[in-house]
């Protein structure tokens, strides 16, 4: 299988630039992977703060000191505000977890814009190939573990038996944020953790039946003009009027 032929065609080119997808952006540096978005993501910022080793005001200095030269990365390493070592871990991290969703099967249109390049500048290129092979681990990795990829994309919340049993603390931490508001992303953003790991916990625990999606209740019907009139009379019907309101609804049966 192929993730993105158009990915592995720029990669024999040596190509620099920006390949738009419609959940995400791989920035490439003459055929390698050097950086990639995806809305579905946490950004490196938040995998950096969710170490506690950098501030929000720490990396918006190093946005506006070193982002319109794209250097964000270098200046964090000289400045002193994040080890060489914590920069590269997360930046990898936040590198195949965002390609994972920007590679996701879509019907949009793909598109490389020669020459664009990312503010972060330089950290670890990943090979193309790299990335596609470790894409492809995770797709079959999500399939073995609960086939059925709803869960992905919707908000979830823990089932009634999940009061009585315990739970691993990653995945207490995530039934904690299921509110039926929140989707995985969602939780994966509050919790300062990559989204596909996310997704990982939340197909374990839909698979052993501790999460599940909110069903909409159904609207109620629409009663006949009849009896909607009947109803509007009174809040505190009595007894005729109730006689009345039951001969109009057998009468539309």
């Amino acid at each position: 299988m192929t993730v993105s032929p158009m990915l592995l065609r720029l990669a024999s080119e040596r190509a620099t630039g920006a390949l738009l997808r419609d959940r995400g952006t791989l920035y490439l540096v003459e055929g390698q992977v050097v950086h990639a978005e995806s809305p579905t993501a946490p950004g490196i910022d938040v995998m950096l703060s969710a170490t506690g080793r950098l501030r929000a005001d720490g990396w918006t200095q190093a946005i506006r000191e070193a982002g319109a030269d794209g250097a964000v990365g270098r200046y964090l390493v000289e400045s002193g505000l994040v080890s060489g070592g914590e920069l590269e871990i997360c930046h990898l991290g936040a590198l195949f977890d965002a390609a994972f969703f920007a590679l996701s099967p879509s019907s949009g249109p793909t598109r490389f814009r020669y020459g664009v390049a990312h503010w972060i500048g330089p950290v670890r290129p990943v090979p193309a190939e790299a990335v596609e092979r470790e894409t492809l681990r995770r797709r079959a990795l999500l399939d073995r573990l609960w086939a059925h990829p709803e869960t992905d994309t919707a908000p979830v919340v823990p089932s009634p038996r999940t009061a009585r049993l315990r739970t691993a603390p990653r995945q207490r931490a995530v039934l904690d944020l299921a509110d039926g508001v929140r989707t995985p992303a969602d939780i994966a953003r509050a919790l300062g953790r990559p989204a596909f790991h996310t997704l990982l916990d939340v197909r374990r625990l839909a698979a052993a039946g501790l999460v599940e999606t909110p069903r909409q209740a159904a609207p109620a019907p629409t009663p006949p003009p009849d009896v909607a009139r009947l109803m509007a009379m009174s809040a505190d019907p009595d007894v005729a009027l109730l006689r009345r309101l039951r001969d109009a609804l057998e009468a539309t049966l």
